[in-house]
């Protein structure tokens, strides 16, 4: 009842701020400077709201947050410090009932596990929140325990949040919050799976043994609502992205995309929540990994589609893009749309791998964002984006590429991202693109037929 009535405070706030605002234009005040305090309240109450709550709502809030690159510099400013506050840090539960928890999955002899156990919280998350412990042969981890009642909250959160869409477009020009919260709705009730995600973990860990690049932490034991795995030491990427070292941020932004793009090729996986509060970058150079909750499958023939659409987008021909678009289905096949509207519309998300070198920045993407909601010709972009449809097999790697766009234009990352496509996406390389290939689903596409099935 407390969560209900705390999200109801947000169409109630908003409702009074625009009443306030359209007083203050009654008495003479330019409506751009009312216009821009109302969204400055709202950006407010809303983050502030998101951030004291747990489960859906605080996840949702840590998503909208990879986007602040994207919004007016106005209203990001003032708010950019909090929303760091929210990717990394939430109110914890009482020490009583992560004990409870623990008893759940290990016994009541849990305590016996671990040589020392910090019964205050190091971290919290959307889902559960993390302890510092020592194991019994002496390693330090993380304990991750889930609140309880985190399902139920999600689902509330959710259909709630679904209801009060709306409040976030303003705030988030480009980005159709609706189908996000869907599709985080569905991600999450994966998430609240400890032992999926042990699995994932595992995974990654043994593709990333030894890399000189990456360290993704063991899983060393997990029971119920319980995982824990070895301790990461490290920086957290919100203080990378406050600080001023660019060469630093250059580097944690290289080593992000690396990794997500690296994860199909390795390991047949991919990241799909690189939130800030998910990465560290280690003393030696490393990037450190965490919650691999949101991950997903990229089989090997979509890996060789993805690789090809993106070679596509960076030649820049209208008709092959249309006819890519359509092939994979991201165009109906009978849809009336013209080549090179949609042309313009897909240059920017392939304007990274288009050159040798690239920066991300806030001020490329705010641009990229009205040039894709402006675009000068008879048909307006809402009825061109009508037309584009995300087929599900591609809904987690664009959550992960586009979530990471976001955190590489917080970092203001610069580097060679044309060559990591190339590296690590088949069907991306020029030569594998110009030579052809007689079956067009791409190399071993039986084989991947049935990876995916």
């Amino acid at each position: 009842m407390t969560r209900t009535a705390k999200l109801a405070t947000l169409p109630l706030g908003f409702a009074g701020r625009t009443a306030l605002g359209f007083g203050k234009r009654t008495i003479g005040r330019p409506a751009e400077a009312v216009a821009l305090e109302v969204q400055r309240r709202t950006a407010e109450q809303l983050f502030a709201v998101l951030g004291e709550l747990k489960g859906g709502a605080m996840k949702v809030g840590q998503l909208l947050s990879i986007f602040e690159a994207g919004l007016p510099e106005e209203i990001a400013g003032p708010f950019r410090a909090s929303l760091t506050r929210l990717q990394e840090a939430a109110p914890p539960m009482s020490a009583a009932t992560t004990h409870r928890v623990l008893a759940e999955g290990f016994g009541d002899g849990w305590r016996d596990r671990f040589a020392e156990f910090d019964d205050r919280p190091a971290a919290a998350a959307s889902i559960g929140q993390v302890h510092r412990a020592v194991w019994h042969d002496g390693r330090a981890v993380a304990v991750k325990v889930q609140y309880p009642g985190a399902a139920q909250a999600l689902m509330s959160d959710f259909n709630q949040i679904s209801r009060l869409s709306r409040l976030f477009t303003p705030l988030f020009p480009g980005v159709d919050v609706k189908p996000v919260v869907a599709d985080l709705k569905r991600r999450l009730e994966k998430e609240l799976d400890y032992a999926d995600e042990a699995r994932a973990q595992t995974a990654f860990h043994d593709a990333y043994a030894g890399d000189p690049d990456f360290a993704v932490p063991a899983v060393v034991a997990q029971a119920g609502d319980v995982l824990v795995t070895e301790w990461l030491e490290g920086t957290p990427f919100s203080q990378v992205i406050a600080g001023d070292d660019q060469e630093r941020r250059d580097r944690a932004g290289l080593l992000l995309f690396r990794f997500l793009l690296s994860g199909p090729a390795r390991c047949e996986m991919i990241h799909i929540d690189p939130h800030p509060g998910n990465f560290r970058l280690l003393e030696d150079g490393r990037l450190g990994v965490l919650d691999f909750g949101g991950a997903a499958r990229v089989p090997a023939e979509l890996q060789w589609s993805i690789g090809r659409l993106l070679r596509i987008g960076t030649l820049g021909d209208p008709d092959q893009i249309v006819a890519a678009l359509r092939e994979q289905g991201f165009l109906a096949p009978d849809g009336d749309v013209d080549a090179e509207q949609v042309a313009a519309f897909v240059a920017p998300h392939a304007a990274p791998f288009a050159a040798p070198r690239f920066r991300y920045s806030r001020e490329w993407l705010r641009e990229q964002t009205a040039r894709g909601l402006g675009l000068a010709s008879d048909m307006r972009p809402g009825a061109l984006a009508r037309q584009f449809r995300l087929p599900p097999q591609y809904l987690a790697v664009s959550r992960a590429l586009s979530g990471c766009g976001g955190v590489l234009c917080q970092l203001e990352a610069e580097g060679p991202f044309r060559a990591e496509a190339e590296r690590w996406l088949p069907g991306f390389a020029e030569d594998e693109y110009d030579d052809g290939h007689d079956d067009e689903r791409g190399p071993d596409a039986d084989g991947a037929e049935q990876a995916t099935a």
